[in-house]
């Protein structure tokens, strides 16, 4: 079905997408092979930028979805950015502009992924998170429902913050639980846990669990819940 489609110029798709109802296919976008796209999508989206937004301005390149990659009802993906092989953007979810989402990336229901963003191979983000803009997030992280992350610590105010926004570091195979808060540049070591509920205001070391307000380290994380090399 292709009811209501809009495509823009230069837009390349290739062999056996699916595309559903009321979708729009802006400019330069490439499709790759066995793509799914739901209905009341909109591709390779510009993004609006206010006066005072700390975005950067340049052109921005196509949207580029991977072979057998997934945007599901109501998803919104802006140019600039590029999705891995077989990853899924689940219903209402938004990435933005230059992010890079790897292979097999799972983008939940109502996520939302800012700007500037690097998301690794098989990391799964549950429903209704945040992750802010110039976070990087490796391969195999877990992001249960409602996790915040942050990067600004002066919430817009003074002109010293522009050269201190960044957003989470999260290693390899961590894990954070559901409704916990990340406040800006903190790194998550590398299989770390962080229990649901815990609001992160300094660097978890790697294979440790964390929990509370603010987050203590508790214990060490089980070698056999670590993910397979």
């Amino acid at each position: 079905m292709r009811e209501n489609l809009v495509l823009g110029t230069n837009v390349t798709i290739g062999a056996d997408v699916e595309i559903g109802a009321n979708v729009v296919i802006h400019d330069d976008t490439v499709i790759g092979d066995g793509c799914v796209i739901q209905d009341n999508v909109v591709l390779g989206k510009a993004p609006r930028l206010s006066a005072r937004s700390t975005a950067r301005r340049d052109p921005l390149p196509g949207l580029v979805l991977g072979a057998g990659a997934a945007v599901c009802s109501g998803a919104i993906v802006y140019a600039g950015s590029t999705l891995g092989p077989k990853v899924i953007i689940g219903d209402l979810a938004s990435v933005r502009e230059r992010c890079e989402i790897g292979e097999g990336v799972v983008v939940g229901r109502g996520v939302c992924v800012e700007n500037d963003t690097k998301i690794g191979a098989f990391s799964k983000i549950q429903s209704n998170s945040y992750i802010t803009a110039y976070s990087t997030l490796e391969e195999h992280v877990f992001i249960a429902p409602c996790v915040t992350t942050t990067n600004d610590n002066f919430m817009g105010r003074t002109d010293a913050r522009h050269e201190q926004i960044l957003g989470a570091v999260i290693r390899r195979g961590a894990r954070v639980g559901g409704g916990v808060v990340i406040l800006p540049g903190i790194e998550i070591g590398e299989e770390a846990f962080v229990a649901a509920g815990a609001l992160v205001t300094r660097d978890v070391p790697a294979k440790r669990l964390v929990a509370g307000l603010p987050a203590k380290v508790w214990r060490d994380v089980p070698p056999e819940e670590f993910v397979a090399e």
